[in-house]
């Protein structure tokens, strides 16, 4: 059914989505934002940075009855990641993912990873949790492609680098901008709901978006994929 598994990287890899949330929040509602942790999750998980910006500044205005000037919005943004960033020493693997993609090797099919993470922290972050040797070289940040999430570009991108048709790769999202990106690129998509940062109703959020079927952690990932791939 499937020729290639892409898998998205935060949320589903690494359980970074969570890390930092409540004093991002917290920030947040001191610039006069009424966003709780469940906000920022549905507004902006799964975007590059510079869409990620773009979004926030576009929130900013209606903040502040105007639209924010450069350094205002250039501010809001970093001091919001640097919120984020101050707590990466919490960072940790989503659970099972480490036993997931060891049984994902022993099926006949090829597996990569497409994220909207900056390619120096990417890398970072699949090294740290010893993920990097089973993707690479497939592990590609949305910095190489002109569009980020939740446009198809850097699905696409990573389909032509392993060389599998679209229609034959199965991304494995947590995010339902990530959701509709690979949908887009006319791939299956499965919504994961493993990472700490999937409230109530993540997973109806997903479907929504346009997830074929909802999988909640990885030793369920494993098996289905595993089912799919027999099928």
């Amino acid at each position: 059914m499937f020729d290639a598994i892409i898998f998205d990287c935060d949320g589903v890899l690494v359980d970074s989505e969570i890390v930092g949330l409540e004093d991002t929040a917290a920030f947040m509602r001191s610039k006069g934002f009424a966003w709780q942790a469940v906000d920022l999750v549905q507004l902006f998980t799964g975007l590059r940075d510079d869409v990620f910006a773009a979004r926030l500044a576009k929130e900013y205005a209606l903040i502040l009855g105007r639209p924010p000037t450069e350094d205002e919005a250039t501010e809001l943004f970093a001091t919001m990641i640097e919120n984020r960033r101050r707590n990466r020493h919490m960072l940790q693997a989503v659970p099972g993912t480490k036993e997931m993609v060891i049984a994902l090797e022993a099926l006949p099919v090829a597996r990569a990873v497409a994220s909207s993470t900056r390619a120096q922290y990417l890398e970072d972050k699949l090294s740290r949790f010893d993920l990097l040797q089973h993707f690479a070289p497939h592990a590609y940040s949305a910095e190489l492609v002109a569009a980020g999430k939740p446009a198809p570009d850097i699905f696409l991108y990573t389909a032509a680098k392993i060389g599998i048709a679209p229609a034959k790769c199965l991304v494995i999202e947590d995010s339902a901008n990530g959701v509709r990106a690979g949908v887009s690129a006319g791939m299956t998509v499965w919504g994961f709901t493993g990472g700490g940062h999937c409230f109530d109703g993540h997973g109806d959020r997903l479907s929504e978006a346009g997830a074929a079927r909802i999988v909640e952690d990885h030793g369920t990932l494993a098996d289905q994929m595993a089912e799919a791939l027999a099928g």
